[in-house]
C-alpha cells in the first residue's frame, strides 16, 4: 500500500505570470514556496489540507474536465471579495439539492473553480460514532 506523506495539484498554465496574480493576488492564496527563475518559474500555494503549484507553461488551455473544489467559511462573503477583484464569477453562490452552497469562479486558463460552504447541520460536518 502506498503511503501518502503530502499531495499537490498542479497546473501548467498558458500564461504564468497571470495564473500567479489570479491565484495569489485576486484569490488571495498564501505561498507555501518558490521556486526556480523566469516567466516559468514555479509557485507552491496553500490550499486547505494540499497544495497547488502554478508552474511550467501548457501551450494549450487545460481539459475542460479539470476542476478544483474549495471550502471556504462564507461563499457569500467570498463571492463579494472575488466579484470586486475582478474574478470571473461564471455561477453565483446556490444552495444546492445535496445542502452545499456552492459558486463557480474561472481562472485565466478556463479552470473552473467551485468554493463550497458546507452549512451547521450538513453530513460533512459530522463524524459518525464520535
Amino acid at each position: 500500500m502506498v503511503h501518502v506523506l503530502s499531495s499537490r495539484t498542479l497546473i501548467r498554465p498558458a500564461d504564468p505570470g497571470l495564473s500567479r496574480a489570479f491565484y495569489g493576488e485576486r484569490l488571495g492564496l498564501a505561498v507555501y514556496r518558490e521556486f526556480g527563475q523566469g516567466p516559468e518559474r514555479g509557485t507552491v500555494y496553500f490550499l486547505g489540507g494540499g497544495f497547488l503549484e502554478v508552474s511550467g507553461r501548457a501551450d494549450a488551455h487545460a481539459s475542460p474536465a479539470v476542476r478544483l473544489w474549495l471550502q471556504v467559511a462564507d461563499v457569500a462573503a467570498a463571492h463579494e471579495e472575488l466579484a470586486a477583484a475582478g474574478v470571473e464569477i461564471v455561477r453565483p453562490p446556490v444552495e444546492e439539492p445535496w445542502g452545499l452552497i456552492e459558486m463557480w469562479v474561472a481562472d485565466p486558463d478556463g479552470i473552473r473553480i467551485v468554493l463550497v460552504e458546507v452549512p451547521a447541520g450538513h453530513p460533512l460536518r459530522c463524524r459518525p460514532g464520535i
